[in-house]
């Protein structure tokens, strides 16, 4: 026993994460034929370590989060998930590409310790799936496969440890274990250790005391530990079906059917006609600034359409892919060539102006976390329209096309997790607005990310009642942040920091906003609502 222990951890034999529990991984040779008995006795251990893990997961996952899933524990909870796997998976600790994607995992761990939330725990899932994946494929081959890898391993993996159960239950010859011998072999043990407890309890005051003081767990708590250990499993034993259907996926090269050569050309002609009356009415009204009809405002012509310009795009995009098909007619065609790079560089022009409406619609109203992201995505939109257009003039694949998109939305949502957008657009707001046009009930759902702009808001020159109606605002956000920062279950590091920052700009003794008696209430943005007076009845 202690030579197969040994050889386990050795690496001489590994656990196998496929559905045979007599197969080894990346061992072709052993297909076909039984397990040596030390082999299947490693194996057997690798199956108990890795069921050893999920229980030390779900403790940990019960210590961490008895009030709620919250706090600088995400992270933690996070780490210690990697390290399970790692730890579980020979086979990802001998995959060099699997390294890439644990380093990406603890990446999100540090984003996930400084400030959980639900994008980094997105990414962080992703970059661990990736690593649990990785020993089963060839290399990092290409992002539209493993978008589908990602997918049918979230969907899959429910079912994986069901399948690990039955075969649990299967005997050495592979008979199925009889429920009702199960059942009588343990009915004489579980009733005879049952009555003799109920007697001793009742000759021995101690013994009752232990018994009573027992608590067993809610039913919903124990739903919750087997929820948490079905997410946890298919990391340590990913589904075999995961690999075979995403390389059943054709290649990811869009088709438009029944057209030909010259539909082609026509159509072509005439989108970039009506794209060019579009962006000609952007240039001159637009970025020009000229005069518009009679009954149309500047406001009402900028604050419309800069999000379906932007699904215009898109779908242009995909339609010139379409029409440009590798090997195709039109791909040979000069004109055709040239009539689409000529349609994407007016798409170019349409994600401009959309990114100048939302500009302008900033300016004139707020900025908030969406407009920031939509910018951002208006921006991922502009270089997947160069990257079509190079595409094209070079006579790329799609998975080349699909692989750069990935790589770019992946650095753009990456450092998302490590930013508060909240944050950045309370900044904004406060610098480039004045107190009375601040709207300060988007602060105050923005949360503790608009504190400290508020306290710096609080300091400048403002009318009596505004000013009330920001300390309002602050204190709130104070409290709520002190609270959460003294519970351990809550408390994160971003959050430490801004209650110092708001301490040192606060100083001792903060001015509290002005009481008010009921049935008077405060609004959202700290205005003091009263309630309709009553009407008297005739």
């Amino acid at each position: 026993m202690v030579s197969r222990i040994g050889n386990c951890l050795h690496g001489i034999c590994t656990a196998s994460p496929s559905n045979s529990f007599t197969r080894r991984i990346n061992a072709p040779q052993a297909v076909g034929r039984r397990a040596a008995p030390d082999q299947r006795g490693c194996m057997r251990h690798g199956f108990l370590m890795k069921g050893g893990i999920v229980i030390a997961l779900v403790a940990l996952f019960d210590r961490l989060f008895q009030f709620g899933f919250a706090g600088a524990g995400i992270g933690i909870f996070a780490g210690a998930w990697l390290l399970g796997l790692v730890a579980a998976r020979t086979d990802v600790r001998r995959t060099p590409h699997a390294w890439i994607a644990v380093a990406s995992a603890s990446l999100f761990v540090v984003a996930l310790l400084n400030d959980p939330g639900l994008l980094a725990w997105a990414m962080f899932w992703c970059a661990l799936s990736v690593a649990a994946l990785l020993p089963r494929s060839v290399k990092l081959d290409d992002a539209w496969h493993w978008i589908a890898r990602l997918t049918i391993h979230a969907f899959a993996g429910i079912a994986k440890p069901f399948a690990d159960l039955r075969r649990l239950c299967r005997r050495r010859k592979g008979a199925r274990t009889n429920p009702r011998a199960v059942a009588a072999t343990l009915a004489l043990p579980l009733a005879g250790g049952a009555l003799f407890l109920l007697l001793f309890a009742a000759a021995n005051p101690l013994i009752e005391q232990a018994l009573a003081s027992i608590r067993l767990p809610s039913p919903w708590r124990v739903l919750l530990w087997l929820f948490v250990a079905l997410c946890l499993w298919p990391s340590l034993r990913p589904h075999a079906v995961v690999m075979r259907l995403a390389a059943r996926l054709p290649d990811p090269e869009p088709a438009l059917p029944g057209t030909s050569l010259l539909s082609v050309l026509i159509a072509l002609a005439l989108f970039n006609a009506i794209f060019a009356v579009q962006n000609g009415l952007d240039i001159a009204f637009l970025w020009s600034g000229g005069q518009l009809p009679a009954g149309m405002t500047q406001t009402e012509y900028v604050h419309r359409g800069a999000y379906p310009l932007i699904g215009t795009a898109l779908i242009a995009g995909v339609m010139a892919l379409a029409m440009l098909r590798p090997h195709s007619a039109s791909e040979q065609h000069p004109w055709a060539r040239r009539l689409v790079t000529l349609w994407v560089m007016q798409n170019l022009v349409l994600v401009a102006s959309s990114a100048l409406r939302t500009i302008d619609y900033i300016e004139s109203s707020m900025l908030t976390a969406w407009r920031i992201a939509a910018l951002a995505w208006m921006a991922l939109v502009a270089l997947g329209l160069v990257l079509i257009c190079w595409r094209i003039l070079k006579g790329l694949s799609a998975r080349w096309l699909i692989n750069w998109n990935a790589l770019a939305s992946t650095i753009v949502l990456a450092i998302c997790t490590f930013v508060d957008l909240g944050a950045i657009a309370s900044a904004w707001n406060v610098r480039a607005q004045t107190a009375q046009k601040i709207d300060l009930c988007y602060l105050h759902q923005v949360g503790d990310g608009a504190l400290n702009p508020l306290i710096a808001l609080e300091q400048r020159p403002m009318d009596p009642t505004t000013r009330d109606r920001v300390r309002f605002v602050r204190e709130r956000l104070l409290t709520d942040l002190e609270a959460r920062q003294n519970t351990w279950a809550e408390w994160t590091p971003r959050g430490a920091r801004r209650l110092a920052e708001a301490h040192a700009g606060l100083r001792e003794h903060p001015v509290q906003p002005l009481p008010i008696a009921e049935p008077a209430w405060r609004g959202c943005d700290g205005s003091i609502q009263h309630p309709p007076a009553a009407t008297s009845q005739p």
